[in-house]
């Protein structure tokens, strides 16, 4: 049986890919390791609470002996903790580099001392940095990242690379366009405006909104990360794009229709430094080597996500309180 340490499994993607695991593949076991930081919840995980393939450990990758102590009798690591979001990485990046990259580099002495079978390292397409009106990225385009973020995963995946090359780490890194979907913490653009929306909050539209990215629901990127732990290949690196891009003002329309409120609640707010143009993934890799494609159609999955939220108020009312409007405000302005 399979013993896999799981990091940030508390967080969006974390939680929906250790739910996956435990409902697909019986002879799995989840070691849950997770520091709980704003964006990080156990309900995310009440569902699986009892499930006795589950262990939950409260930790810090950046603690080396903490990390020691859960990476016993693991056979496997996926590494999803992260501090993951840009505009926070520019109002401090200070632990954008020591969770993503310091952090990493002690999972990754962990995993080391530990012998492990598969290691892979969950990134992002931002460290690829920006693309202009055509092309794609694809598993070869050069690192260019432009926001404190994405050095900060660039750094560590360069350390997974390192550590392959030097060590013979059997590692793999995965790189990812946009999420969506259940359990999204709302200071990411859908589960901020769905929330915002469904209270008649306006929305905050950065700059002229042309900003284009690519957008993937959550169950098929944990799927391509299942894949990637499974069949890939050490030392190699995969993409997983949605293969739907759209400009950030055509997707606050859209939101607006299907959630029947007036383009009076958009409120253009000034820009964020450095503000990558447009992402888009060519994932032909992944579905070439690893026999994955993604699933969920835009249209259907922006729905179910919609319903969700509706349906999940009070998670959403819980995490939009205190700290979080501080942020809010500081970064967008009052609620209106």
């Amino acid at each position: 049986m399979a013993r896999v340490l799981v990091t940030g499994g508390a967080g969006f993607i974390g939680s929906n890919f250790v739910r996956l695991l435990l409902t697909t593949d019986p002879a799995v076991e989840v070691v849950n390791f997770d520091c709980l930081t704003y964006a990080g919840n156990l309900a995310n995980l009440a569902d699986v609470a009892d499930n006795p393939r589950h262990a939950f450990v409260r930790g810090d990758i950046t603690d080396r002996e903490q990390v020691r102590a859960a990476m016993r009798g693991v056979t496997d690591v996926i590494h999803f903790a992260a501090e993951s979001h840009v505009d926070r990485s520019i109002q401090d990046s200070g632990p954008f580099v020591r969770t993503n990259v310091t952090g990493t580099q002690i999972l990754l002495d962990a995993a080391r001392e530990a012998k492990v079978s598969k290691y892979v390292q969950v990134s992002t397409d931002e460290v690829y940095g920006s693309l202009g009106a055509t092309g794609l990225f694809t598993e070869e385009t050069p690192l260019q990242p432009n926001s404190p973020y994405s050095a900060s995963k660039a750094g560590a995946d360069l350390l997974v690379r390192a550590y392959h090359h030097t060590f013979g780490l059997p590692a793999v890194t995965t790189r990812c366009s946009n999420n969506y979907g259940p359990y999204q913490f709302p200071e990411k653009l859908i589960p901020l405006f769905v929330s915002n929306l469904l209270a008649d909050e306006s929305v905050p539209v950065y700059g002229d909104g042309m900003q284009i990215r690519d957008w993937i629901h959550v169950l098929d990127h944990c799927r391509g990360v299942e894949a990637a732990w499974r069949e890939g290949m050490p030392g190699e690196v995969y993409n997983f794009g949605g293969r739907c891009e759209m400009p950030n003002i055509e997707l606050t329309k859209l939101l607006l229709k299907l959630l029947g409120k007036p383009d009076s609640l958009i409120r253009y707010v000034k820009d964020r430094p450095g503000h990558d143009r447009r992402y888009a993934i060519d994932c032909s890799k992944a579905e070439r080597d690893l026999g994955w494609t993604p699933r969920v159609p835009f249209d259907r999955g922006l729905a179910e996500t919609i319903d969700w939220y509706r349906a999940n108020a009070a998670w959403v009312a819980e995490i939009k309180s205190g700290a979080y409007r501080e942020y809010y405000e500081k970064q967008y302005g009052k609620l209106a």
